[in-house]
């Protein structure tokens, strides 16, 4: 029984396979014009921060010790809520002259990350001009680093790589989008097809009359198109002669 109910629905949807795909389509198009026209591009940069050790040698270099990695470790997640605090992003807006700029929005556009079993840290801007997205990024870790100077009375953050423009909007996958939209276009054409089966009540083959009614059919009469064989005698009367 569960395998028939499995074939009537592979059925089902076989039948319908002309309204499925045109609704996968239509849902395509969608995603790419909302990919292409509606979408909002927003550009990220970031930099990246390494905490180091203040000890050096005798020779000038610096000395890392196990002290300072553990100290450093401990720190990272304290300087990651540091850099997205209300004093460096004040200071931030007040040095680019970026007072226009909401405090919050800034906040929520700023991710700071740290790299798994290291003392870097990622500091990503986002932003709807690429140019203003690298001189943010770049001027959170100038501040960050002078408010640890202040805070702390240490130098461990050096800067390792600034941030660059990108021109290439960080927000926008053409192929992303539009996939997402045809599998949603996919499970709207099944649920269409599955809502209109159960919708339909009329009866189609000899087996939706033994489900119904619960007995079996003895016999049916099949459907006898008088014009078609009339039509067709015709034809052959006019071939003999």
């Amino acid at each position: 029984m569960e395998e028939l109910d499995l074939r009537e629905l592979l059925d089902m949807f076989w039948n319908k396979k002309v309204q499925i795909i045109l609704i996968t389509i239509i849902f395509v198009i969608i995603g790419f014009i909302y990919s292409i026209g509606f979408k909002t591009p927003m550009y990220t940069s970031s930099t990246t921060l390494l905490l180091t050790s203040q000890q050096k040698n005798n020779d000038g270099t610096e000395a890392i010790t196990t002290t300072d990695i553990t100290l450093n470790s401990k720190l990272v997640s304290t300087y990651s809520e540091l850099v997205k605090s209300k004093n460096v992003l004040r200071q931030v807006k007040s040095n680019l002259g970026m007072n226009n700029i909401d405090e919050e929005d800034l906040r929520r556009n700023i991710k700071v990350s740290s790299v798994k079993d290291t003392e870097l840290i990622e500091i990503a801007v986002t932003n709807k001009d690429p140019v203003n997205a690298a001189k943010i990024a770049n001027e959170i870790a100038k501040v960050f680093t002078e408010k640890v100077k202040e805070f702390y009375n240490i130098e461990n953050v050096q800067t390792v790589d600034n941030a660059e423009i990108k021109n290439e909007p960080s927000n926008i996958d053409h192929k992303k989008d539009i996939a997402i939209f045809g599998l949603i276009g996919l499970v709207v054409s099944a649920a269409y097809v599955l809502i209109a089966n159960m919708l339909d009540t009329t009866v189609k083959t000899v087996e939706d009359i033994e489900k119904t009614f619960k007995m079996p059919v003895l016999a049916s009469v099949p459907v006898y198109n008088t014009e078609l064989q009339k039509s067709k005698r015709k034809s052959k009367k006019g071939g003999k002669r």
